[in-house]
Order: C-alpha cells, then structure tokens, then sequence
C-alpha cells in the first residue's frame, strides 16, 4: 500500500537548505519511493492513501546516548521512537534484552552515528517535530509507530 506523508515542510535531511514547502515523501512498504511537493506526489501515485501532519517532516533521527530509563527493555526503546529516532547506537544497546528489544520494533543499532536523510528507495524512517520541537509523529520501516494525540 501507498502513503503519502504530507506536511506543511519537508525536509531531506535536517540541515537541507531548501526544504520543501507544502511538501510529501511517498512510502511503500519499507521503502521511501519519492519526495517533493504534495501535488506533484499526488499526481505520480493517484489513489495513494495521504496522512497530512502538522509541522516540519524529515528523516528520523539517531538517538546517540543511553536509552532512557524505562521499566523493561521494550519501553525503554519505545521512549526512543516517540522522541523521533528509529536508530540507537550499539555502544547504548549494552544488553541482549535491547538489542532484542531493538530488532523487534525495527530499530536500527548503528556502529557509529550518521547523518539521516530521506533517499528514494532507502527504508523509510520519518519524523515530524511541531515548531516547538516536539515529536507529532514516527515512522520506522514504514510503520507509523508514534502518533501524538
């Protein structure tokens, strides 16, 4: 099934100099398929479902230090998506439970840190952040995983 991230910004990486207004990324499966502005997405993939969010939508982050405290491994990692982040560094996931925890909600364990970026074809981890800086919503491999109510 198609669905169509919409948002009043889109951004392909955080620091993206041109950030697309009213803009869209399309997503398969795992998969990102395009980005761009609403109405030329619309137009290439008609009959695709549209989820609009509020605010500024782009790749979902790393999360770089310890995971919070939670009271089992799961909690912890889903603390980590509803902040925005759908990769944890392997140095912070320091248990087999969290790793397991990890690979279970399809959260990526990293090496070391890189850059995240929306790319045509690569998995679609997604964020959107309020102008407050608040996470309205996460999406890891194509999985809306957090909602902000």
């Amino acid at each position: 099934m198609l669905t169509i991230h919409a948002a009043d910004e889109v951004r392909l990486t955080w620091d993206d100099p041109e950030p697309v207004k009213d803009g869209a990324v399309v997503v398969e499966g795992v998969r990102v398929r395009a980005a761009g502005p609403l109405e030329e997405i619309q137009e290439r993939f008609p009959g695709a479902r549209v989820r609009r969010w509020p605010g500024v939508l782009g790749p979902a982050r790393v999360h770089e230090s310890p995971l919070p405290d939670a009271p089992t491994p799961r909690e912890r990692v889903h603390v980590v998506l509803k902040s925005g982040a759908t990769a944890v560094l392997a140095e912070h996931t320091d248990t087999p439970e969290l790793r397991a925890a990890a690979e279970r909600n399809d959260v990526v364990v990293l090496a070391g840190p890189r850059p995240p970026a929306i790319v045509d074809d690569g998995r679609a981890d997604l964020a959107v952040f309020d102008e407050a800086g608040i996470c309205v919503a996460t999406v890891c491999a194509g999985r809306l995983v957090h909602r902000r109510r």
